[in-house]
């Protein structure tokens, strides 16, 4: 005879109850293994080195708001302590510029400095309250996260959080008001972590990029060393075989011998340009449109290169600039080591409103091949994709091989 049902069902929820009952301390360790673990990765974050400094829309903006903030400190019959607050908010809107460069700093003057007026005012029982323009500060949480160090910005949170806490004790404010000053503060300084950890990864793949680029040299550079030095090899032995009976053989081979010389010097030196350059890049700002036009005017390149910039290229952002530069060298490049009897090769570069069109063609022989030679194809199409465009390469309708990419104005770096 089996269980009785009601007898069954109690069971079940025993167990039922004990499965809740084991799931749920598990699943709050892994919750705050979790934190734990965001919190020391946000803890080792470094400091952002290459902060950019005060820019001219900063200017302006310090500018109106100083106005306003004068405006306000001298006509308003509610401003409480008229000198000193006047002046901490035009100290506290002077170094507004720089709060990209020095995040910590001015979080710690703007957000301590209040924390201290308020604690002197509720201890004085003065009903202080900042000037309109002091509001201004919610930009500096995003600049603490987005440009500080880890340690730096936990101890300008921590700062942030006391005071906004006088202010609400001073000002009556309850624990509901408290959480939505707290949220409208935090706000920004998320923001801030998430663009500086979207910048993180767009960093990590452009390194990924220049890596497999530089790995792709080097395996250019030891397959071409080693097919002419072969060839070299061989026509030497021929000569030496031939020298003695047949003197226009021998002659031919130390030709051939020449002429193999001469490419392995020509492919070496724009393998290791290619490398001097991009070692360059690392500590230099990104090549710009016009450095295409230094393409034509290379005096070691054997063919003859056409450039021409046309359409609307202004304003264009580094990382698009940098990407259509090494679009077009490499294009160039590779047409002077795999383009056979080519002459010249074309640059031209065409821009609209909303994308630009790079097209690089040369006017050499179609050989017949599954993938575009040289080694710049696969850090093209990386690149290319970087941006949010799309790249093409074939044999042209007349002849020689075309490489065409077509990126958006608005990828890359924002």
């Amino acid at each position: 005879m089996g269980e009785p049902k009601g007898q069954h069902d109690n069971v079940d929820n025993k167990k039922s109850k004990i499965n809740t009952s084991i799931a749920w301390p598990y699943r709050m360790t892994q919750i705050l293994g979790w934190f734990n673990d965001r919190l020391v990765t946000f803890w080792n974050e470094p400091e952002v080195t290459d902060a950019p400094g005060p820019r001219m829309l900063d200017w302006v903006m310090v500018a109106v708001l100083l106005l306003l903030a004068l405006a306000e400190g001298i006509f308003s019959d509610n401003v409480i302590w008229r000198p000193l607050t006047t002046a901490l908010s035009i100290s506290l809107l002077m170094t507004l510029p720089w709060r990209r460069k020095y995040p910590f700093g001015i979080v710690l003057l703007a957000f301590g400095a209040t924390a201290c007026v308020h604690s002197a005012s509720l201890l004085l029982s003065v009903d202080w309250v900042g000037l309109t323009t002091d509001v201004i500060v919610v930009i500096l949480p995003y600049a603490l996260l987005r440009w500080s160090s880890g340690p730096k910005a936990i101890i300008g949170l921590m700062v942030i959080a006391l005071s906004i806490s006088t202010a609400m004790v001073h000002e009556g404010h309850t624990w509901l008001e408290f959480f939505g000053a707290s949220l409208f503060v935090l706000f920004p300084a998320a923001l801030g972590a998430f663009v500086r950890n979207w910048k993180a990864i767009q960093q990590h793949d452009k390194e990924q990029v220049r890596m497999r680029e530089r790995e792709q040299l080097a395996r250019e550079l030891h397959d071409t060393v080693a097919h002419h030095v072969s060839a070299i090899a061989i026509q030497a032995q021929a000569g030496q075989a031939t020298a003695a009976t047949n003197s226009g053989a021998a002659i031919e081979a130390l030709e051939k011998i020449e002429e193999a010389a001469s490419r392995t010097l020509i492919e070496m030196r724009l393998i290791v340009r290619a490398l001097r350059e991009d070692e360059l890049a690392e500590r230099a700002p990104g090549a710009t449109i016009k450095d295409i036009k230094r393409l034509a005017l290379d005096e070691g390149c054997p063919l003859q290169v056409n450039v021409t910039l046309m359409g609307e290229l202004e304003h264009l952002n580094l990382m698009l600039q940098s990407t259509l530069y090494r679009l077009a060298q490499e294009a160039v490049t590779n047409a002077v080591r795999h383009a056979s009897g080519a002459q010249n090769v074309t640059v031209k570069v065409v821009g609209d409103s909303k994308q630009v069109r790079l097209t690089v063609e040369d006017d050499g022989k179609v050989v017949e091949q599954t993938k575009l030679p040289g080694f710049g194809l696969r850090g093209m199409e990386e690149r290319v994709a970087l941006n949010g465009g799309t790249l093409q390469t074939g044999p042209g309708i007349s002849g020689g091989w075309i490489v065409e990419a077509v990126l958006p104005k608005q990828g890359g770096e924002s």
